[in-house]
């Protein structure tokens, strides 16, 4: 029986490693793919606000916890898959990119205690026993049913780092007119001399992250000067320059029992929890205003219990935007890292004429959350805080810089730098 167990468990890795030959220019993102996935979070082992980069042959690892809304358990497989620096699979064989197994089990999940909406809590942790990563760049986690590799519940990003560029970083106030009041200019320059490049002008590839969202992040920049063992971006060209936007919106829906600051209300309404925000105020022509924030970021925590991770509980939270008439030529979205800053029918606003406003609601898990609201464009891919945020140059901001190196005899692309700097504090924290 031992050796037949063996055996199934190799035959679904070389199924699993077929899967991932025939990927092709298959474009990744962190996507969620049943809505009964619930709460994905992605960081570095020991902070669960960090970003999702950890270390080449390092101490450190990378967790994936999620939710399975629901009383019964299912089993989950995950397998991880290396991609270039725009998130399309690389193409090389696995065994380039990883040690151990190509597939695994995971085997860590508990049911919620005490809640009113029943789920597993599921969580795991690589590199461990079974799997690890061989080289640099950027992977993606994919998690499905045992024997459906091509048909995931969710895909999350991660980066893993060889840490062989020096970056230093700082953001200025733009000198250009449309962002002088409103934008910040994030200036790189990078240390090269552990890296044996014939042509940095070329082979170098940064990518900037604003509190680490994807949506407005400034792709595939080259290199505006090259001195010696230094590659610099600086303000020639515009192109490392962001609308700021502003300190994000908050609600703390920690306890159950009283109402915090933006809550209206709580009722008790079908089983389960409802939080009604208070109406939120249009703050694009209001003057720029401080509070702390965690630049679009949330944790999971409970007041009345101990595990945040299985007791805290499933509740419904209501948000609400005066607006005299609903805005033409696109639609409004509640976004922040609770959701990738993806925008799904889930999280769009839509606009009440009777009532003069927009209304969303979301099912969240107890915790506290950072939010804006972002308004897209028919036709586009990037939002804009523009609508109902304002943007301004004093806005504190994280800023994840990404510096990755290929040269025309490699085959993959290695991250080779990679730092958070942030736009009120000093570089590199």
């Amino acid at each position: 029986m031992k050796n037949n167990n063996k055996y199934c468990y190799y035959c679904i890795a070389f199924a699993a490693l077929l899967s991932q030959i025939s990927e092709g220019q298959i474009r990744y993102s962190d996507k969620t793919f049943r809505e009964d996935i619930k709460t994905i979070q992605v960081y570095r082992d020991g902070w669960n606000l960090s970003y999702p980069v950890i270390r080449l042959n390092s101490d450190d690892k990378l967790v994936l916890s999620f939710d399975l809304l629901g009383s019964n358990p299912e089993y989950f497989h995950y397998t991880v898959v290396h991609c270039d620096k725009d998130w399309n699979a690389s193409g090389i064989f696995p065994s380039d990119y990883l040690t151990g197994f190509t597939e695994d089990e995971i085997e860590n999940y508990r049911p919620s205690f005490n809640t009113k909406v029943n789920y597993f809590n599921y969580r795991i942790a690589i590199p461990n026993d079974r799997i690890g990563m061989k080289i640099s760049g950027n992977y993606i986690i994919k998690v499905f049913p045992p024997g459906q590799t091509d048909s995931p519940v969710l895909t999350a990003r991660f980066m893993v780092t060889e840490e062989r560029a020096g970056i230093i970083a700082v953001t200025r106030r733009p000198s250009q007119g449309e962002f002088f009041n409103a934008g910040q200019q994030v200036e790189i320059s990078v240390n090269i001399s552990k890296i044996a490049s014939r042509d940095p002008a070329n082979e170098f590839f940064t990518f900037i992250l604003r509190n680490g969202s994807f949506n407005d992040a400034k792709e595939n920049l080259k290199p505006e000067m090259v001195a010696g063992n230094e590659v610099r971006y600086t303000s020639l060209s515009g192109s490392n320059i962001f609308y700021a936007g502003n300190e994000y919106r908050y609600f703390d829906i920690r306890s159950i029992k009283y109402t915090k600051e933006f809550i209206r209300k709580i009722e008790y309404m079908g089983g389960r929890y409802h939080f009604f925000l208070l109406p939120s105020e249009n703050r694009e022509f209001k003057p720029y205003f401080y509070w702390k924030d965690f630049n679009g970021k949330y944790y999971v925590a409970i007041q009345d219990g101990r595990d945040m991770d299985t007791e805290a509980d499933y509740v419904h939270v209501y948000f609400t935007m005066p607006s005299a008439n609903e805005i033409p030529g696109g639609k409004l979205y509640i976004s922040g890292a609770f959701n990738n800053w993806n925008f799904t029918p889930e999280n769009r606003m839509i606009y009440n004429p009777g009532r003069g406003q927009y209304e969303g609601s979301l099912l969240l898990k107890q915790g506290y959350y950072n939010y804006e609201y972002l308004f897209l464009k028919d036709g586009t891919k990037g939002a804009s805080p523009s609508f109902f945020e304002g943007n301004h140059y004093e806005t504190e901001n994280d800023y994840l810089i990404l510096v990755y190196y290929r040269n025309n005899r490699e085959r993959y692309d290695r991250l080779v730098g990679s730092v958070v700097i942030n736009s009120t504090r000093s570089p590199g924290y």
